[in-house]
């Protein structure tokens, strides 16, 4: 009998591929492949999308830093771009725009100077605010590229422990160590391994390069924060010092 099973299971190993052999598996070895193959076309997804907005927003914000230091009218820049800022820098450069054009430092002239200080750190707050939701819009599904590139391998380890087990459970069904009866636990384990290494390995090396490309815009945005924060500020003074001169 045991000679019989033997030669069935080297019959049937014979015969199969390595995908034969994979699509053969148990349940769970099956679950736990189509899982990593799910993660990693996701990945792929977020991978494709994230850094063609990261090179479409670096493009935009480029061309509307030429507009803002061509020299032109702040003014005419703000009309033009309207409410439909079309990259991160824009969207600050309009927040600070809307609540300059909100708030009038002329109306007093006993707390213009308390108007200007705070009329300067509403500025800054609107851009601090602004640059904090674009940036936030960037980091959007890095999460699920960073658990991926930490969990796959795991994942693909417990597929590999599991088919190192059905290979023991072959070997005690058949009474041989030979390969074909361990072939089919071989193959569970070695293709989950590789499936878990797929997925992660590509989900790491994207996180790894958006986070770094994000983290030098984002430093980019603070700088021009701080530019357009003492342009604004010099306004600032330069109106007051009008006023003042036009009420004595």
């Amino acid at each position: 009998m045991d000679t019989q099973t033997l030669a069935d299971v080297t019959s049937a190993a014979s015969g199969m591929s390595m995908w034969d052999l994979v699509w053969a598996s148990d349940l769970v070895t099956k679950v736990v492949m189509i899982g990593l193959i799910a993660a990693s076309v996701w990945s792929w997804a977020i991978i494709i999308e994230k850094f063609g907005t990261l090179r479409q927003v670096k493009q935009l914000s480029r061309q509307f830093e030429e507009k803002f230091w061509s020299g032109g009218s702040l003014d005419r820049l703000y009309e033009a771009i309207g409410n439909r800022p079309r990259d991160p820098m824009s969207a600050m450069f309009v927040a600070a725009m809307k609540e300059w054009k909100r708030t009038n430092i002329l109306k007093s002239k006993t707390d213009r100077a308390f108007r200007g200080v705070s009329l300067q750190q509403r500025i800054e707050k609107a851009m601090m605010v602004s640059m904090d939701k674009e940036i936030d819009e960037l980091d959007t599904r890095m999460g699920f590229l960073a658990s991926t590139g930490s969990v796959a391998p795991l994942v693909g380890l417990f597929g590999t422990v599991w088919g190192i087990i059905n290979s023991f459970n072959a070997i005690a069904t058949t009474q041989s160590n030979s390969l074909s009866a361990m072939a089919p636990g071989i193959a569970e384990a070695l293709f989950t391994t590789a499936f878990g290494l797929i997925a992660a390995i590509p989900a790491v090396v994207a996180y790894n390069k958006s986070s770094s490309e994000i983290d030098r815009y984002a430093k980019k945005l603070e700088n021009f924060m701080s530019e357009f924060s003492t342009i604004l500020s010099r306004e600032i003074d330069d109106t007051a010092i009008k006023a003042d001169m036009a009420g004595e």
